[in-house]
């Protein structure tokens, strides 16, 4: 129970962070789809160049992440070796890459048909490089249980990507046009997208004076026995990590490319990648579920057979995912707001990309089987199914649905890798799931999204209506799984 009562605890400090750093983030939506009209094709830009800086990412870390915990818990191992080893590899490959794109950076950049803005690529490869390395101290800071670092490094970084955003999106154009002598040495008014990538830039500059002290003390000398383990470890975690971020993220690159009209394309991308960030609370639970769990069962196995305690937490997991789900739902006539009235068309795919989200998150969980037995070819195997399923459906039916076929696109491939990944896990490192209890969820939870579609005249009795159907889902988990008297804080009202 104490370990349980440890993840909650973690994945809260993560989850108040992530929430409100994610909340604070896309306020950029509003701003971005305002400054940047549908028909611009403006924003579809921006998710272009950052579908390509996230693939890049994984490629770079090369499963370090997760290589660190497992050897850094491993019994015979010094932690702060792992560690600077992990530094070395990663920083190496790192410097590596930066040097070979600035040294083909026109040629890149017309493959990826931007042979106007080298800039973009350019900055965004510093940008990606910088952001792999500092993965490995925001690693280590969740190893050392040090979430609350952790939080206010990423907080600070988005806070101040936000107000650099703000500066030249908004105050620079109103300076261009009321004071102009005060930037025109550097404004651009043409320049906006741009000015994005500007502002990531420099936060990510700014954001490695946080990790000085994570950075030194420690002795870097590369040992080659180590790291070369370190690397058979990692590598198929790189493999199913590439494939894994293209599950989500090989739409965004192709768009351009599925259509005859490139323009087109970039409209309906911007429009999609615009109506999928409403979703964001379910992104949110994930990640910072995540964030907890992984240095928790990591940590937990060197104590022994914790399986119980592993099903207990895909039991939770799924029932407040399924809670989000319904929130986002039963609220979105506010949540629309949170991007400009041109992109509303896109609002039909939310529901499609949470259910896409929850198998992810129900994938992540079951991926501890072979991290734990080392047999992490697995993830390799079921990425590469997921990727195949995603890439041909949506090569296949974009060009005829759009992105509504993205959407589904994602259900269908993460849906497939997760039934793989169960069926082997319980033959490979069988864990006895609550599959009865988390099925009454499942069904009352889509008893409930059909009483969400019931129409309702008037926006405040709509809301009402919604409210009391999440309250109901609310007060079923505390009746049957979650009474108050176990909640901290709130069990001492309650006996």
């Amino acid at each position: 129970m104490a370990g349980m009562k440890s993840l909650v605890k973690d994945t809260a400090i993560y989850g108040v962070s992530s929430i409100l750093g994610r909340f604070l983030n896309y306020l950029l939506v509003p701003l971005y789809t305002a400054v940047l009209p549908a028909a611009s094709g403006g924003y579809g830009v921006v998710s272009n160049v950052y579908a390509y800086t996230a693939l890049i990412l994984v490629l770079l870390t090369f499963g370090m992440e997760t290589g660190f915990f497992r050897f850094a818990n491993k019994k015979g191992e010094r932690p702060e070796k792992v560690y600077a080893n992990s530094l070395l590899f990663v920083g190496g490959l790192s410097l590596l890459f930066v040097a070979a794109c600035m040294a083909f950076l026109h040629p890149i950049s017309a493959l990826l048909e931007y042979p106007d803005h080298p800039d973009y690529v350019g900055m965004m490869v510093v940008v990606v490089a910088l952001d792999a390395f500092q993965c490995i101290p925001f690693a280590y800071l969740r190893y050392k249980k040090r979430p609350m670092k952790f939080a206010a490094i990423k907080l600070l970084n988005i806070i101040g990507n936000i107000l650099l955003n703000i500066f030249f999106l908004l105050l620079c154009p109103w300076l261009n046009e009321h004071a102009p002598e005060t930037v025109s040495w550097f404004y651009d008014p043409q320049y906006l997208v741009g000015y994005i990538f500007v502002s990531n830039l420099i936060m990510s500059c700014l954001q490695m004076f946080f990790f000085i002290p994570e950075l030194r003390g420690f002795s870097y000398r590369p040992d080659k026995a180590l790291m070369k383990r370190m690397v058979g470890y990692s590598f198929p975690i790189l493999v199913f990590g590439v494939v894994g971020i293209l599950n989500q993220t090989v739409d965004k690159m192709i768009y351009p490319f599925l259509f005859d009209d490139r323009q087109e394309g970039l409209v309906q991308l911007g429009i999609y990648s615009a109506a999928s960030k409403v979703a964001l609370i379910m992104a949110v639970f994930t990640q910072a579920f995540r964030y907890a769990y992984e240095p928790f069962v990591f940590g937990k196995n060197k104590e022994g057979d914790n399986r119980a305690m592993y099903a207990s937490a895909m039991k939770y997991f799924f029932i407040f995912s399924l809670l989000a789900f319904l929130a986002v739902m039963g609220y979105m006539d506010i949540l629309k707001y949170m991007v400009a009235r041109d992109y509303w068309e896109g609002l039909s795919v939310v529901a499609v990309v949470m259910v896409a989200e929850i198998f992810k998150g129900i994938y992540f969980n079951l991926s501890f089987w072979y991290k734990l037995t080392d047999e992490t070819r697995w993830g390799a195997y079921f990425s590469l199914i997921g990727c195949a399923v995603i890439l041909a459906l949506n090569v296949w039916l974009v060009p005829k649905y759009g992105y509504v076929a993205s959407a589904w696109a994602s259900v269908a491939g993460y849906g497939v890798i997760t039934l793989l990944s169960f069926v082997i896990g319980q033959k490979k490192y069988p864990v006895s799931y609550p599959l009865k209890d988390m099925a009454v969820y499942l069904v009352l939870a889509a008893v409930l999204f059909v009483l969400l579609s019931v129409p309702v005249s008037g926006f405040w009795w709509r809301l009402a209506f919604h409210t009391l159907v999440v309250l109901a889902f609310v007060a079923f988990i505390v009746k049957r799984d979650l009474p108050l008297r176990a909640i901290p804080f709130i069990n001492r009202f309650f006996k």
